[in-house]
C-alpha cells in the first residue's frame, strides 16, 4: 500500500524534530537509492510483464466511456505494487452510477487479461490479486447493497457477517437463506464475467495500442495522461525530443463521446489499478 501524503509529512516532521533540517535531503536521497536498488532487482521479464499488465489497465480505461480519465501510469515499484495506473475524476462524485461501476470492474480486469494474452495462461502472476479483490468487492456491493441486480431486485442483503474473537474463532450470523446466498454468488460472478469479457474484447481489438503502451512504459517507466492519450491516437512518443509536447487532447471512445482529460488534485480519491 502506498503511504498517503499525510504519512509522509509526519515522517518528515519527525526527522526534522529529531535530527534537524540537514537530515531531510539525506533521507530523501536514501529513499531514492532504495527505489533505484529495488528497480535494479527487477528482471527484464518482470519489467516487461508489469508494463503489459499496466498497459492492459490503460487500454481498457481509454476505451471505457464511463471510466475516469487516466492521470498517469508507471512501472516504478511503490509499496508492494510493481506498478500502477492512476485515474482521477473530473469533478466531485457524490454518488456512482452503475455504468461507472461496471467500467471500473472492466478496467480492473485489464491487467490480468493482458498477462494472459501476451504471456499465456500459465504465466499469469499474483499481481492482479488486488484488482480482483477490488472488482469482487464492487460487484458484491452492487448486488447486496445498491440493489443493482435485475435478478435479486432493489433490496439490501445482509450476507454472512463475521465477528472475530480471540483465538481466531468466528461467529457467523446468517441473514439470508442458502438459496439466496447462492443467487448472490451467481450474480456477482455474472457481473465479473461480463466485465471480463467486455475488457477482453477491447484489448483484443486494440492489441497494437497495448504493445505501444507497454513498450513506452518499458522505455520511460512513467507516462502521464496526455502521453497515454497520444499513444492511443497512434502518435509516436519521443519524450527525449526538446520539441516534444503531449497535446491535451483525449482519445475518443467507441461510443463517439469525446472525454475531456484534465489533471486535478488528489481530492476526490483517485482510483488505482496495480
Amino acid at each position: 500500500m502506498t503511504p498517503s501524503i499525510w504519512q509522509l509529512l509526519i515522517v518528515l516532521v519527525i526527522v526534522l524534530l529529531l535530527f534537524g533540517r540537514g537530515k531531510i535531503p539525506q533521507l530523501m536521497g536514501d529513499m531514492a537509492k532504495g527505489i533505484k536498488s529495488f528497480k535494479k532487482g527487477m528482471t527484464d521479464e518482470e519489467k516487461k510483464l508489469t508494463a503489459y499488465h499496466e498497459g492492459g489497465h490503460a487500454v481498457v480505461a481509454s476505451f471505457e466511456p464511463a471510466s475516469d480519465p487516466i492521470h498517469k501510469a508507471t512501472i516504478i515499484p511503490r509499496g508492494r505494487a510493481l506498478g500502477m495506473v492512476m485515474r482521477l475524476p473530473e469533478k466531485d462524485q457524490l454518488s456512482i452510477t452503475k455504468e461507472k461501476m461496471l467500467a471500473d470492474i472492466s478496467v480492473a480486469m485489464g491487467g490480468r487479461i493482458a498477462e494472459e494474452l501476451i504471456f499465456g495462461p500459465k504465466k499469469v502472476t499474483s499481481g492482479a490479486s488486488n484488482d480482483i479483490e477490488v472488482a469482487t468487492k464492487m460487484a458484491r456491493n452492487m448486488v447486496t447493497r445498491f440493489g443493482m441486480s435485475d435478478k435479486l431486485g432493489p433490496l439490501t442483503y445482509g450476507e454472512n457477517e463475521e465477528e472475530v474473537f480471540l483465538g481466531r474463532s468466528i461467529a457467523r450470523h446468517q441473514n439470508v437463506s442458502e438459496e439466496t446466498s447462492r443467487n448472490i454468488d451467481q450474480e456477482i460472478k455474472s457481473i465479473i464475467d461480463n466485465c471480463y469479457n467486455r475488457a477482453k474484447s477491447v484489448i483484443d481489438k486494440h492489441q497494437d495500442i497495448l504493445h505501444n503502451l507497454a513498450n513506452a512504459l518499458i522505455q520511460f517507466e512513467t507516462l502521464n495522461g496526455n502521453e497515454i492519450a497520444a499513444i492511443v491516437r497512434g502518435e509516436k512518443l519521443d519524450k527525449n525530443s526538446p520539441d516534444f509536447v503531449a497535446s491535451d487532447v483525449s482519445p475518443v471512445p467507441e461510443s463517439g463521446q469525446k472525454k475531456k482529460r484534465t489533471s486535478l488534485g488528489i481530492k476526490p480519491e483517485p482510483q488505482t489499478s496495480s
